[in-house]
Formats: structure tokens, sequence, C-alpha cells
């Protein structure tokens, strides 16, 4: 089958639109027709070379539209439902088995290698082969290939522009806060960038009804959001040292911090503005992937802190994007004040209105 894919041909590298073939579904496999995909920085990641990709490649995990036809064995789905894409997993190892599938111990190969599991490309454009299967689907193309264990059929009417995010960006930062932290009633928490995973762990705050949920954010009109969406404080970091100012809010430090810079002086920097046994759960991607946090041991040990990685919110997504959607239909999770939507042609404006602060979650929108 042809599918219009946005290319990406070498590191930093903006998107080319270019026509590419597109293998029928194999065994446990689905092809769908895309209506809506997320741009997550995680793509801008893989684009810039901090995540492992071959180029010419198709990157888009956040894909959401409808399914044309599935390969042998598949039952959860079938042709002419609407689904949500999200992350890959194995479903046989021991993470996988025990509920945590986003630390899935094949994840990198799954995720981030390109190729089907026996190795073969299902892409291939006119010069040649084409890495796909990012996250398990390379959804920025009209048509993309998944795998029944990252599909979710979503039953609800839910606009597929306010969907696709749910595959990432929203369940990460909404999980992070309700299943990944399970921060408490009455906890108090700070979030740091007010991005779209910050802010959904904004979202994800006000769900479990924390008493402070506080933003530390450079932009004023993310600062801004936050406190529309249920932040009780939004701080400019620019402002004063951020650890003396959360203290000054709660005194006796903040339960959770929820980082989402990955910047090693951001994180260090809040280490003296939590609680005794407080945790800290990183998301943010290092621009730098060598990058290191530094720790004082002593101050660790005898104040019992837990410093803790999050990788999509710790989310079964079979289960938690159907809740996110019914967050959302209760009027719950307000994801339209988060979504800007941008024709799948303008990807590169999407890029550069995100990277200038102009939109929080931009999504590209598919013709028919």
């Amino acid at each position: 089958m042809k599918s219009t894919a946005a290319l990406l041909t070498a590191t930093g590298s903006e998107f080319t639109l270019a026509e590419i073939d597109i293998d029928g579904p194999a065994a446990g496999e689905v092809l769908v027709q895309i209506a809506a995909a997320g741009l997550c920085h995680t793509d801008l990641a893989a684009r810039d070379g901090v995540l492992p990709i071959a180029f010419p490649g198709v990157v888009g995990h956040e894909g959401a539209g409808t399914v044309i036809a599935v390969g042998d064995g598949v039952t959860k789905v079938a042709p002419g439902d609407r689904v949500s894409l999200t992350f890959n997993s194995c479903g046989t190892c021991a993470t996988c088995t025990s509920g945590r599938q986003s630390y899935c111990e094949n994840f990198l190969a799954l995720n981030y290698g390109g190729v089907r599991a026996d190795g073969s490309r299902p892409l291939s454009g006119a010069d040649g082969p084409v890495s796909g299967m990012f996250f398990g689907q390379s959804s920025f193309a009209t048509v993309a290939l998944a795998n029944e264990r990252n599909t979710v059929k979503v039953d609800s009417d839910i606009p597929f522009e306010l969907l696709a995010p749910l595959g990432c960006g929203i369940q990460t930062g909404v999980g992070a806060v309700t299943r990944s932290l399970a921060a408490e009633k009455g906890s108090t928490i700070a979030i740091v960038g007010g991005g779209s995973v910050g802010l959904s762990a904004v979202m994800g705050a006000v769900l479990q009804e924390c008493a402070e949920i506080i933003v530390v954010e450079l932009t004023q009109a993310r600062r801004e959001l936050a406190l529309e969406l249920g932040a009780t404080h939004a701080l400019d970091p620019r402002d004063g040292d951020v650890a003396e100012r959360i203290r000054q809010i709660v005194p006796g430090g903040v339960n959770y911090v929820v980082d989402t810079t990955g910047i090693p002086s951001v994180i260090e920097g809040l280490i003296p503005a939590v609680a005794v046994r407080a945790v800290i759960g990183l998301i943010g991607v290092p621009s730098d992937p060598t990058a290191a946090v530094g720790y004082n041991i002593i101050a660790g040990l005898t104040r019992g802190l837990t410093i803790t990685g999050i990788i999509e919110g710790d989310s079964v997504p079979d289960d938690f994007i159907p809740e996110l959607v019914e967050h959302y239909r209760a009027g719950r999770l307000p994801l339209d004040k988060l979504v800007k939507t941008y024709p799948f042609t303008a990807i590169n404006t999407a890029v550069a209105d995100q990277h200038d602060g102009l939109t929080v979650k931009p999504v590209l929108t598919f013709e028919g």
C-alpha cells in the first residue's frame, strides 16, 4: 500500500513529505489509517540523534485512526475500529507479565529498532528501505503499521485529535502522578516544566487531590495555563532560588517532584525542596545521553529520598487509555486546553511553534 510519510533524512533534518510503500499486516500486526498524530519531544529526540534511529526514517508515536486490516491471529481489533496507538512491548518478559509493560525488557528493540522482530523492514521508499516501527507504529504517515499489543480500541466518539496524544504524552504525565508516584490525597507536589507532559501531570495531581501543586515554568502563558488547570502556584525560575521559594509555600518540603526537563542542574536544584522520604520522578529526556545527576548519598540515606525513572506513567494502555477517555468525557481531563491542531503538511511549522512556546501540544491532522 502507498502511504505519504514525513521522512527524517539525517540527524537534525526537517521533515520531508514523501510517498512510501508499506507492507500489509503480518501475523499480529494492524494496519491503520491515521487521522491524527501528536508531536512529542521524543520524536525530536530521535531526529536529533539522542535516541537511536536509522535514516531515512519515519517517527511518530501518538497515532490515532481507523483500522484498515489485521494480520493473522489478531483478535483485539477489527477493520473499522477506532484505535489509539501507543508504545510497544513484548508481553512475555518478567515486567510485561507483572503489569509493568512500560519497562519491557525488550523496550529499546521494539520501540527504536526500526525493524520487525524478524529483521525485515515494512517501509520502503524510492531509494530503498526506510526505518519504521518507531514505538511499533511510525505514525507520521497517512497509513501506519502497528502491532496488536500497542493498539488500543476506543469505542468513545472522542475526537481523534484529542485521542492521539493519550498514546504517550498525556498518559505519561497523568500516569506519573496517579500511577508511578500514586500521590496521596492531601500530599504536595512540584512539577518542573509546563509542556504537555508537565501540564498533564498537573491534571493528574488534581485527580489525586494533591493539596499543593507547584509548577515551575519559564513561559508566562504556560504558567497561566497551569493555574487554569488546577495548579495552586506557578513559579518563574528566573525570579529566585526555586527550592527556597518552594519551601516558602511548603515549609517542610514537597512530598513529590516530577521533572520533565531532563536538565541535571535543574534536578539537583530541586533536591533541597523536598520533604523527608520524598520521591523525585524523572521523565525528561536529556539532550546529552550521558548526563548525570549529582546526589549526596548521606543526605539521601538520612532523609530516605527516592529518585525514580518514569516511563509512560507506568501505564497499562489497554486499561489506562480508556480510563483517560472517561476522565475527558466527565470533564476531569480538559485536553482541549493543551491541543492545537496543524495539517500534516505543516509538520515543520508545528515543530517550530512548539519550540518557540507558541503551542503546548501540537497534533497533526490528516484529510479523510
